[in-house]
């Protein structure tokens, strides 16, 4: 990991995971825990509790051993390193649904001794939150007389606007707003964070940035992978929840925001809640000309045949689910006023790109309309994944006896080929630990940001049949007519 990662330790503290056997805490969060090991950045004497049901502990460290063998060989656990992680494991026996599951974590905390505070990790299944929650608080591990007590919960927060209302209410009768962090492992991406730093830390780009020169914003993820082994959860949420509502929404904020009075969690939750209050709310009569939904069939990708998605294991053939889907947004505020933000993303896509574009308006008045290549729209494109970093887009005059246009792309990659970069759960744990919020959405953001999408979700509510588009293309035409008034009309990824 680069060395700037290194040596920022946090106060010693007892991370527990509730999941401790589950894939996210194989796949993510071991990983992520050896490495801050590594790097200095869990203190030394913090102590990682593993909650686990019908497994000895024996069985349990050996499961965590195999799982970074099989999804993190490049940590290179050898028997020294090994040896010298697992004496920080710990496992507590017990069912989430007994109260003596809670006892015990808790005698285990008060003999362990070195330190009072504590994160809870939820590496499980949302409808477990409350019941965690609550055995949390029965056994008195929500109090913070001596020490921190921090819940961190994944999303999906909530379904709908009304269970989101209703998980964050439960939650609050049992421990305080402050503790809840609601990891988006998006928002821990560094290259997603440094949108923040290249807007407010380079004096060129705020004169440019609002309604005046802009004219309008593409925020995207696109896969190339189907939906592998989610197909219970994905029949139930669909591209619109999974990605849009959460991650895509909060992208939106960081580059809609107003720059806050100081870089704290405050501050900049504030100025991303104001992006959220301000976006135009949908009418049910509007939604069919702001929203696209499809859905993959079969194809190609990478030279691979590829199954459609309802002869996917888990899919009902009759399956309406979305896996793509596009919503046009509206902010109405001073900045942005009549600027489109177009929101997308889709599976078993063309390429796997993360980008945010920013496409600029057309001079208005070019005096190279008339030869035989007019010039392209000016484009500002940061580029999260994969090759992170910046490229912009201008136009130059072509080599030789012309004045015909070429476009010139100029690129600043983020980090060097060589270079390692944090991964999001190690930069988000840090953060917990050390009680930085930043990167965590308040309760009022979900919300508003399930209010928000509602209308959608009502109007599709009942829908038996959707549009399709080949696996491996970019071949929506929809998409076509959602951006037929925007410069240079729907960004696909290159």
């Amino acid at each position: 990991m680069d060395q700037r990662f290194c040596n920022e330790s946090a106060d010693p503290a007892n991370i527990v995971i509730f999941g401790a056997t589950g894939d996210l805490t194989m796949r993510k969060l071991m990983p992520a825990l050896v490495r801050m090991v590594d790097c200095g950045l869990m203190h030394p004497q913090s102590r990682i509790i593993g909650v686990v049901r019908d497994m000895s502990s024996a069985a349990w460290l050996q499961l965590v051993r195999d799982g970074l063998a099989e999804f993190s060989p490049e940590v290179g656990m050898d028997e020294d390193r090994w040896q010298a992680f697992s004496a920080l494991l710990k496992m507590v026996p017990g069912d989430l649904e007994d109260e003596t599951t809670y006892t015990r974590l808790a005698e285990s905390l008060e003999q362990l001794g070195d330190s009072k505070n504590a994160m809870f990790y939820c590496a499980i299944p949302p409808k477990w939150y409350r019941i965690a929650a609550r055995g949390l608080n029965k056994a008195g591990l929500t109090a913070q007389d001596e020490g921190y007590r921090r819940l961190v919960i994944e999303k999906p927060f909530g379904m709908d606007l009304d269970s989101a209302r209703e998980l964050s209410r439960e939650l609050q009768s049992v421990i305080d707003e402050s503790q809840i962090y609601r990891i988006d492992h998006y928002l821990g991406k560094e290259s997603v964070q440094n949108l923040l730093v290249y807007r407010f830390a380079n004096s060129i780009m705020e004169p440019l940035w609002n309604r005046n020169y802009i004219d309008h914003i593409q925020i995207s993820v696109s896969e190339t992978l189907g939906i592998e082994y989610r197909a219970k959860y994905y029949e139930n949420a669909g591209a619109l929840r999974d990605m849009i509502q959460s991650h895509l929404m909060q992208m939106m904020t960081l580059v809609a925001m107003e720059p806050p009075v100081e870089f704290t969690a405050h501050a900049v939750r504030d100025e991303k809640m104001k992006v959220l209050r301000a976006v135009r709310r949908f009418e049910p009569q509007t939604v069919s000309a702001q929203v696209v939904a499809a859905q993959y069939a079969a194809g190609r990708i990478d030279g691979e045949d590829t199954l459609a998605y309802v002869r996917e294991d888990g899919v009902a053939p009759d399956s309406a689910t979305e896996t793509f889907a596009a919503v046009r947004f509206q902010i109405d505020n001073w900045r942005w006023q009549g600027v489109p933000f177009i929101l997308w993303s889709g599976k078993r896509m063309e390429k796997k790109v993360s980008e945010v574009m920013i496409r600029f308006r057309k001079p208005p008045f070019n005096l190279f309309d008339t030869h035989a290549s007019a010039p392209a729209a000016n484009a500002l494109v940061f580029r999260l994944q994969p090759d992170a970093g910046v490229v912009l887009r201008m136009n130059a005059k072509q080599p030789g006896l012309t004045t015909d246009i070429q476009r010139l792309v100029m690129r600043a990659p983020y980090a060097d080929d060589d270079a390692e970069v944090a991964d999001a759960y190690e930069i988000l744990m840090h953060d917990v630990l050390t009680g930085d919020g930043t990167l965590f959405s308040r309760s009022d953001e979900v919300e508003e940001s399930w209010e928000i999408v509602e209308p959608i979700l009502q109007a599709w509510k009942d829908r038996f049949s959707i549009g399709r588009y080949r696996a491996g293309t970019w071949d929506i035409p929809a998409m076509d007519t959602l951006t037929r008034d925007c410069v240079g009309g729907w960004h696909t990824p290159s």
